[in-house]
This record gives C-alpha cells, sequence and structure tokens, in this order.
C-alpha cells in the first residue's frame, strides 16, 4: 500500500525555495537568480531614492518624507553616538548598506518568478532570498570589512592605524594582543555574515515547510491552518527583515567607530 503522504514529502524540499539556481549563461560566466535579485535592488535603489528625495523642500511628504526619516534616524540615532564628528563623512556608506541589504531581505519575500508564471504560462527562476545565500551575504560581510579598515587607514593614516590596532599593553604582550585583535578583525565579518544568513534563512525555510503542509495532507483544515501560518510567518519575516537590515547597518557601524576613533 503506498504511502502518498511520503511521496509527497519525498517531492517537497523546502530548500529549492532558496538555493541558488542557473538562469543563463555568458563568456562562461553563469548568472544566477541570486545574482538577478542583486541587481535588481541596486536598480531599485538606483531609480527610487533619487525619485524620492528630488529638488530641495522644506518638508516632503509620501514616500519622500519617509525616506529622509529613515536617513535622519540612522545618522542621528545610530550614527553619530558612535562616529561623531566622523558621520558626515561615512554616513553615506551606512545608509548604502542599509538600505541595499533591507531591499535584498524584502525582495525575497516577493515571488516574481510565479508572477511571471501567471502571466506567461512559463516556468522561470526569477526570484530568490539572495540574503539566504552565504556567498552574498559573505561579499556583503567583506565590503564591510574593508570599508572598516580603510576608514582607519584614512582617519588615522596606515602608521598611526597599525598603532593604534591594540591598546597599550606591557611589551611582552604585544605580539600576543596583535595575533588576537586580528583574528577579532576577521571574526567580526564572519559574524555579520552568518548572523544575516542564518536568520534569513531559517525564515523562509519556515515558509516554505509550511506551505508544504497543503500539499502533504490535502485537506481543508491543514489546509487553512498551514495558510494561516504562512501570513502570520511572512509578517513575522517582514520585521525580520527590516531588524537584520539594522542589526547589519549597526554593527557595521560601531565597527567603523572603533577603527575611526581608537580611544574607544
Amino acid at each position: 500500500m503506498f504511502d502518498f503522504g511520503s511521496m509527497a514529502l519525498g517531492q517537497i524540499n523546502p530548500l529549492q525555495e532558496v538555493v541558488a539556481r542557473e538562469l543563463f549563461s555568458f563568456w562562461g560566466i553563469t548568472v544566477s537568480n541570486h545574482m538577478f535579485m542583486v541587481t535588481l535592488a541596486a536598480v531599485i535603489l538606483m531609480v527610487s531614492l533619487p525619485f524620492a528625495v528630488r529638488g530641495k523642500r522644506l518638508v516632503r511628504s509620501g514616500f519622500g518624507n519617509l525616506i529622509e526619516t529613515v536617513c535622519v534616524f540612522i545618522r542621528e540615532e545610530m550614527a553619530r553616538p558612535f562616529l561623531g564628528s566622523a558621520t558626515d563623512k561615512h554616513i553615506g556608506f551606512v545608509w548604502t548598506v542599509f538600505f541595499f541589504v533591507l531591499t535584498l531581505n524584502l525582495l525575497g519575500m516577493v515571488p516574481i518568478g510565479k508572477f511571471i508564471t501567471l502571466l506567461t504560462g512559463k516556468q522561470n527562476h526569477l526570484e530568490g532570498a539572495a540574503t539566504a545565500n552565504i556567498y552574498v551575504v559573505g561579499a556583503l560581510a567583506a565590503v564591510a570589512f574593508l570599508a572598516i579598515h580603510i576608514s582607519g587607514v584614512r582617519q588615522q593614516g596606515i602608521g598611526g592605524y597599525i598603532r593604534n590596532f591594540i591598546p597599550e599593553v606591557p611589551w611582552p604582550m604585544v605580539p600576543f594582543i596583535y595575533f588576537m585583535e586580528t583574528v577579532g578583525a576577521l571574526v567580526k565579518p564572519f559574524a555579520l555574515a552568518i548572523r544575516l544568513f542564518a536568520n534569513m534563512l531559517a525564515g523562509h525555510l519556515l515558509i516554505a515547510t509550511l506551505i508544504g503542509l497543503v500539499f502533504i495532507f490535502k485537506n481543508y483544515i491543514a489546509g487553512a491552518a498551514a495558510v494561516v501560518g504562512v501570513v502570520l510567518m511572512s509578517f513575522l519575516e517582514i520585521l525580520v527583515a527590516f531588524v537584520q537590515a539594522y542589526v547589519f547597518t549597526f554593527l557595521t557601524t560601531i565597527f567603523i567607530g572603533f577603527a575611526v576613533k581608537p580611544e574607544h
């Protein structure tokens, strides 16, 4: 006797919603759905943000007011306490990190490929949670790593940055402390990447699993419960998208502050 529930469970793989899918190749370069989402996020920001803040106005309205409010909050409440007088020099990078990570997080929840399939009747993979890809978040963390240390070198000079890389300690401990600080400098971007990757991956896997329950049990009660669960988890995932973008940006700002203001 066949166990149809087990058959359905074997056919449904939640990882399909988060793994990278090949779209096309050119010149030996494979373009995946996550690469497409990263490019789409960049295009959306390059078009929407200049449009939202166009012109000089004393008081903005609508979307422009929302963007300005977020920017002011990030500058005054997040960046200035750690960057101080260097805030205006680095705030452009801080804003870029926040909006880019947030856009990637939110785009991962939009079933772009499903909409295109409904319109065209053709299957495609033009969707995906890019921040649930360790290579994408690793690249973001690598950019943050470079920004942290380049900011420190620009502020203090190479010699000053090397001298201030560790606190003042008795000279026999200097090699050990340098080693520990170097390890810490490498661990910081790794922690940024893992935190963002794990939270976004877990949320998308849970939503995909709940949707899979509909096809496994195939009854109205299970279907209704799964739909309610998906809706609730989707709202939670939107909150997580904002929180993780904030945390990634917040920690990056703190690390930049340590680099440009060694007294901290």
